[in-house]
């Protein structure tokens, strides 16, 4: 039976981590998602802007965070993770293999854009499918999403997640089939997509780990959320920014020591100041950064939820 890291992505020795102080011994879950909540409310209002989030913990009898959640936002490079879903899920199904060469042209790589594959400049190249999903999911590679196109277009990208329940995350369409832009969601559905994820109701257990573990890695990012801690808790995070224009957005799972769920955040941002900085100092990164401190000192006492399938069978190996 697998261990509880390979199932939830989990880095070398975090499990390891020691036990919380007596701050963390008398944490509920009621307490936590008031706190979470009194902090989204402070550092979102200071930022200014527009916001729209759901956050849970695990446990809550009442949701921590619930503002605007069914609005549709542009998702922007948080919608890589519905995409690397939907890529995995043709893996799954036996139609494509992680170890499955993708080639790299000059054309495909061309352009002003996030990544590291744009900045190789020598073209033709060939890498594994494997390696464009740890491209696409930690770097946020845009090169990788065009990769992935050629792989399930964009059409069949959004037939799977409509397939999956997920009618509101959808990649926009442009006249190429294999190319797209990252479309549109809501913070309810991405929510959704990360409680799923991690459930194991999404994918097979080995498709559900390259997910969690490259977003959990310590080059995944770090400028908001994961921002203030050490890298032994950032590895407790599994987290996904997008940012384009205005827009600063960051959603992600949050687990215990054990591995197992306890936060899941879906939260998008625009209309700050700033629209040209796309560092730690942004208003809406800076103040996320403020929100996954305290979030994580909110839950850090607390078990996650082991009534998931996937959790439930680890733990008991």
């Amino acid at each position: 039976m697998a261990t509880v890291g390979a199932v939830f992505g989990l880095p070398d020795g975090v499990a390891a981590a020691p036990g919380g102080d007596l701050e963390d011994l008398r944490a509920t879950p009621l307490a936590a998602a008031r706190k979470i909540r009194q902090v989204y409310t402070k550092e979102s209002a200071a930022a200014g802007g527009n916001w729209q989030a759901l956050v849970t913990v695990a446990g809550s009898s009442e949701i921590a965070v619930t503002d605007q959640p069914d609005t549709m936002v542009e998702a922007y490079s948080v919608n890589k993770i519905a995409v690397a879903v939907a890529v995995l899920d043709k893996v799954d199904r036996g139609l494509l293999k992680l170890t499955q060469r993708v080639n790299v042209t000059a054309a495909v790589a061309a352009g002003d854009s996030d990544g590291i594959f744009r900045l190789d400049g020598a073209y033709p190249s060939a890498v594994t499918l494997g390696h464009v999903l740890s491209a696409l999911l930690t770097v946020s590679d845009d090169v990788a999403a065009r990769l992935c196109g050629d792989v399930a277009p964009a059409a069949e990208i959004n037939k799977i997640l409509v397939g999956k329940g997920f009618g509101k995350t959808q990649v926009q369409l442009t006249g190429n089939p294999n190319r797209f832009y990252m479309g549109r969601t809501t913070p309810r559905e991405t929510h959704t997509l990360l409680r799923r994820l991690v459930a194991g109701t999404l994918l097979s257990r080995a498709s559900t780990n390259v997910i969690l573990s490259r977003l959990r890695s310590p080059i995944a990012f770090t400028d908001g959320i994961r921002r203030e801690m050490s890298s032994l808790e950032r590895g407790r995070i599994a987290t996904k920014a997008g940012w384009f224009g205005a827009s600063r957005h960051e959603a992600g799972v949050i687990f215990d020591r054990g591995s197992a769920p306890v936060l899941t955040y879906a939260i998008f941002a625009d209309g700050q100041s700033g629209a040209a900085n796309f560092g730690a100092t942004h208003p809406a990164v800076r103040a996320r950064s403020r929100m996954g401190r305290a979030f994580l000192d909110a839950v850090n006492g607390l078990p996650g939820d082991r009534s998931v399938p996937a959790a439930r069978e680890s733990l008991a190996g």
